[in-house]
């Protein structure tokens, strides 16, 4: 089966597209101008392009102003051009608790003939980071806006003794482990799907208050 990937560049989706059963034809990247979307990651989208050369997969962006249910109409067109353009028959999500993200993307799949299919679903949490590990998935934090979660995690490789520091937080703050409440966003600089790992030559910081971004602004593929 041809599939298409939801593709942000975190953890989830990188892992939903290693974790796919089928042939991935595309990537499907939706760049939303609201950072609060209810869909849609937006730290470091700009980089989604980078990811999909490290794979040597096409992608297909499309932007939306990421208003609440409207942006599902952007989407919708996005999955469909991937459909027109590539003969995908499925799409493959990240969601891993978000009914409402599921529930809307299963909705449009089913508008346009397509399975969907969710392999992270209801994941639970250490297990998921475990695989991570395994797998040699590198993921770095690029946002956070939660309690406990301070500005120097911010740029932060996720190995496992930053783990072991997650999980204390946890027991304190009470957040999820998978960040599966927006408590915190990543991006992968390598994993098995890469043919070239990504090296982040410059980046900045930005916070506020309790919440802040890790702002890439420029980076390299360089040789495994």
């Amino acid at each position: 089966m041809k599939l298409g990937i939801l593709f942000s560049g975190g953890k989830d989706s990188c892992f939903a597209c290693y974790k796919a059963e089928g042939e991935v034809v595309c990537l499907i990247t939706i760049d939303s101008k609201n950072k609060e979307s209810y869909m849609f990651h937006t730290p470091n989208i700009h980089l989604a392009k980078v990811q999909a050369d490290a794979m040597e997969l096409p992608l297909l962006v499309f932007e939306t102003e990421g208003v609440k249910e409207e942006e599902l109409k952007d989407l919708k067109n996005a999955i469909k051009e991937a459909k027109e353009k590539f003969g995908i028959e499925g799409i493959v999500t990240g969601a891993i608790l978000s009914v409402y993200q599921s529930s809307r993307i299963k909705k449009i799949c089913d508008d346009l003939g397509l399975e969907c299919f969710n392999p992270l679903w209801q994941k639970e949490e250490e297990e998921y980071w475990g695989e991570l590990f395994e797998n040699n998935f590198e993921i770095i934090v690029v946002g956070v806006a939660c309690d406990g979660l301070t500005e120097k995690w911010l740029g932060r490789k996720i190995d496992e003794e930053a783990f072991f520091e997650l999980k204390k937080l946890k027991e304190k703050f009470k957040f999820h482990l998978g960040f599966e409440g927006g408590e915190a966003e990543t991006f992968v600089v390598d994993c098995p799907l890469f043919k070239k790992k990504i090296k982040i030559i410059k980046a900045v910081k930005k916070w506020e208050v309790n919440n802040g971004i890790y702002l890439i602004k420029e980076v390299k593929l360089v040789k495994k």
